[in-house]
This record gives structure tokens, sequence and C-alpha cells, in this order.
């Protein structure tokens, strides 16, 4: 199992969700072992990907280094983990990642149109090794150890047309194509006013959001799944707990979780050395890791 990255840079421009400003996005090959890097080409500063970097997590998960930050990562992050990608430049001329549909679909599709390749060196992983759990009052993230990465989410909104709804993932690139990147954003109308007034969801209409009034769903077109909320959940979860700066083998476990929870997640496996062993994939002697070779080779 090899690390991978893009074959072509390919590039687009979309609007910010939470700024509503247009954002020019290149994303560029890598060498072995560069890891996932954003760059912010108007200001000529590089940030890594990893937990530390993390300075907010209130509406999305935003990186920072000194004065130059960028937002809303979660979703490309999604994609890129979902192909398999190791090592990729990601170039925004703004803060902010473009928002595209709301969902992960059309990243998937410029990292396809980019092409995807194999470099000479094996790929790790993240193999989850104890339990480990973040609690705030009712809500809850968890890894626990397992032979394939899984992602289950429960939520519970009082609302009619979401109420309860559960989702086990299975995670494949296949699967994550069919399953999970359409699942877009959600929000309430009666929270815009209020998001707006400090100065987020600016670029958010039903273009690239679900919008919920009191009793129903403001999109014409309806829902892209039955749970598309829960799934739009673990899209989210899969992109941050792409901070751990590999692929995570484990199950992933949550109800009501946030970027927040998922944030502390990161950081507190991260820190605990019993909690985690980081194995090459090449290496075969994980019967997780040949699981996850043989998952990610069907793309």
């Amino acid at each position: 199992m090899k690390q991978k990255t893009i074959k072509n840079k390919v590039e687009l421009v979309g609007i910010g969700l939470h700024k509503g400003v247009p954002v020019k996005m290149e994303l560029e090959p890598l060498e072995v072992d560069s890891g996932i890097v954003f760059y912010r080409s108007d200001l000529g500063v590089s940030i890594e990907l990893k937990a530390e970097n993390v300075i907010d997590t209130t509406m999305a998960t935003v990186i920072a280094k000194g004065e130059a930050k960028i937002s809303t990562i979660e979703h490309l992050l999604s994609a890129i983990h979902a192909y398999g990608i190791d090592n990729i430049r990601i170039s925004l001329d703004n803060e902010e990642v473009p928002i595209m549909d709301g969902s992960a679909i059309g990243y998937c599709m410029l990292l396809e149109e980019a092409g995807i390749v194999a470099q000479n060196a094996p790929k790790k992983a993240i193999v989850i090794k104890k339990s480990i759990e973040i609690v705030d009052e009712k809500k809850f993230v968890r890894v626990e150890p397992s032979e394939r990465t899984i992602f289950d989410f429960k939520i519970d909104f009082n609302h009619p047309v979401i109420r309860q709804q559960h989702y086990k993932f299975t995670f494949s690139t296949q699967a994550y194509k069919e399953e999970i990147a359409r699942a877009r954003t959600f929000g309430f109308l009666h929270e815009v006013n209020y998001l707006r007034s400090k100065g987020l969801a600016k670029g958010g209409d039903l273009s690239n959001c679900i919008v919920l009034d009191e009793s129903s769903i403001l999109n014409k077109e309806g829902l892209r799944y039955k749970e598309e909320f829960v799934r739009h959940k673990i899209l989210d979860a899969i992109g941050d707990m792409a901070l751990l700066g590999m692929p995570l083998l484990g199950s992933y476990i949550s109800f009501a979780g946030s970027h927040k929870l998922n944030h502390l997640l990161t950081k507190q496996i991260l820190s605990d050395e019993k909690a985690y062993e980081v194995v090459s994939l090449e290496d075969k002697v994980e019967e997780a890791a040949l699981d996850y070779a043989f998952l990610h080779e069907q793309h």
C-alpha cells in the first residue's frame, strides 16, 4: 500500500460559505511524506494540517499560522481522505475553502479530474489501541479499536423533519461516494440572522445548504438521502479526523458530535502514546491495515 498524491494540478473558483466572497482554489501534487498542506497564496503562508494549528471550531474547523487562517476545511478534507490521498497542497487566495454545493461530491469530482497516483513510499496509518471518549453533557465522540474503519453516528433534533437519525458507515472509497459524499450541510432559518450578525453564513443559500424553517425543508428538490442530516455529520467527522495526520484505523462512534468535540478527540488521541500505534501498511503486520488497504484499492 503506497502513499498517494494527485497526478495533475487542478483549480476552481467558488464562494466561501461564511464570508460569502469568491475564492480561487488550486490543488497540487506534493512529494512523499509531505502530508496535507494549505497555502494562502495571497499572503505567501503555508499552514500544515496539524491538530495544534486549529484555532476555532465554532461553525467550522479553522486552522491558522500567525495572521493567516483558513476556514471550513472539513468537507474538502473528507473527500481527500476518502480518496486515500496522503500528500497534497491546497492553495487559496482567501480565508475559506469554497463551499461548492454544501457536500463533498464536487471535491470528489475535482480529485478524479486531477487523477490519483501511487508514490514510492509506504502509506502509514494510526491504529487505535484503546478507547478514548470526549463527553459534553449528553453529547460524546469516541474511538475504539476495530478491524475496520467505521463511523457510527446518531443525532436527535427537536424538528419534525430530522428527529432521531442513526447511520453506521463502514469505510471504503466507493461506499463514501455512494453513501456519504452527496450529503449537504444544513441549517435553520431562525439561526441565519444571528449567524450573519456574527459575520457568518454570508455565502449560504439554498444552492449550498439544506435550510429548515419550523416545520419543513425550504429546498424544493428535497433530500438526497433519507438520513442526509446524519450522513453529513459523518462527512464532517471524516474530515475532522484527518487532523490526526494520517488515516484512522478504528471505530468512531458519536452522539451529537461537533467540530469542537472532534478536535478535542484528535488532540486526546495524539497526546496518549498508549492510545494508538503508527503502522506502515506495507508491513502487513495488522489485519486491520490489510482490510484498510483492500478497501482503499477499490477505487
